[in-house]
């Protein structure tokens, strides 16, 4: 069976069309391509528009890699989002306030946030769901404990990396520290945490979740010099929000206790 110059020459033309994606390493493009060919074909489709879609997987395909590599760097530790959070069951939480945060925009002018108040009110989930939506909007984010945070400062320092790791934690656009105050730092922990603050001000944004009033740092962490110039930095350009309610992670245990409980009551009767 012959075959005419003109379809050795689209044939040609396929199979370097195929190379030049794999060259590219446009590997989803790739993959896509005899796909999108029997699509232009049968749906008649313009070679912009056949293009179009073609180059449309490898994008989408491209944001999902960087989203999930986003979310790896995170750590962040659960899932959650905002709309996983009951205001109704916590009325110590301002919603507008959380709302407000939720659009992002202080990340715009390097503004901080504290979440201020006892356990259980939903400080640490507030902060992940504030975390998880910086991002899916593209933003390099991470996640950590006042404790982990100190003790990862104070191996860097022992083993001569501390310049890698101020780096390292003034690199993500928004830094979110958790349970500050809830175990006592090592006595050079509140002075990494400080300098870890100080790296990033005026530059990018931090979280910071704590049991302790703003009032008490001083005497909370020891050093009531450290303290005050930690404050003076992440209260320069800061949203507070107090959350001065009933233990949100209890009455959640609760409401999932009554609900066993209503449901054993209804198969014994």
């Amino acid at each position: 069976m012959s075959t005419s110059p003109a379809q050795m020459s689209e044939a040609r033309r396929y199979a370097q069309l195929r190379a030049h994606l794999s060259y590219l390493k446009l590997n989803d493009a790739f993959e896509a391509l005899p796909r999108v060919l029997d699509q232009a074909r049968g749906e008649n489709l313009s070679m912009t528009a056949a293009l179009e879609r073609l180059l449309e997987i490898e994008v989408e395909a491209t944001e999902a890699r960087r989203l999930a590599a986003r979310e790896r760097f995170a750590c962040l530790p659960e899932p959650w989002t905002l709309s996983d959070f009951d205001f109704s069951a916590q009325p110590g939480v301002d919603e507008k306030l959380i709302r407000d945060l939720a659009t992002l925009r202080f990340l715009d002018d390097a503004s901080n946030a504290l979440f201020v108040g006892p356990p259980g009110v939903g400080k640490t989930m507030l902060s992940v769901a504030l975390g998880r939506a910086a991002v899916d909007a593209g933003h390099r984010v991470y996640f950590t404990t006042a404790a982990e945070l100190a003790a990862k400062c104070h191996k860097a320092a022992l083993e001569g990396r501390w310049k890698s790791c101020m780096n390292f934690f003034a690199g993500p656009r928004l830094l979110i520290v958790d349970e500050l105050g809830y175990l006592p730092l090592p006595e050079d922990g509140a002075s990494a945490l400080f300098q870890v603050i100080n790296q990033r001000y005026l530059k990018s944004s931090t979280i910071l979740s704590t049991n302790v009033g703003i009032a008490d740092w001083a005497s909370a962490f020891g050093d009531a010099t450290v303290a005050a110039a930690m404050l003076d930095r992440l209260l320069h350009r800061a949203t507070v929000v107090g959350i001065d309610g009933p233990s949100y992670r209890l009455r959640h245990h609760q409401s999932h206790a009554e609900t066993l409980r209503q449901g054993v009551n209804a198969r014994v009767s």
